[in-house]
C-alpha cells in the first residue's frame, strides 16, 4: 500500500509559500508525466492554492486602499 503524506492545510501557508506551491504544481503538470488521477488531484490542489492566493491579494489590496483613504 502506498504511503500517504500529510498535506499541510493551505490556510497555514503564507502567500509566498502558497504561490511557490502553485508554481511547483504548474511545473509538474506541464511535464505531463503523472497518471491521470494524480494530475487531477494536483490540478485541484493548484486551484485551491490559486483561490487562497487571490484571497490574500484581495485582502492586501483592501488594506492599501484603507490606508490611502485614511
Amino acid at each position: 500500500m502506498p504511503k500517504k503524506t500529510r498535506i499541510q492545510p493551505i490556510t497555514d501557508l503564507t502567500f509566498e509559500q502558497a504561490f511557490a506551491e502553485l508554481e511547483e504544481s504548474v511545473r509538474t503538470l506541464e511535464r505531463g508525466d503523472l497518471p491521470l488521477e494524480e494530475s487531477l488531484a494536483l490540478y485541484e490542489r493548484g486551484q485551491e492554492y490559486s483561490v487562497y492566493c487571490t484571497k490574500l491579494l484581495d485582502e492586501a489590496e483592501l488594506k492599501v486602499q484603507q490606508v490611502e483613504a485614511g
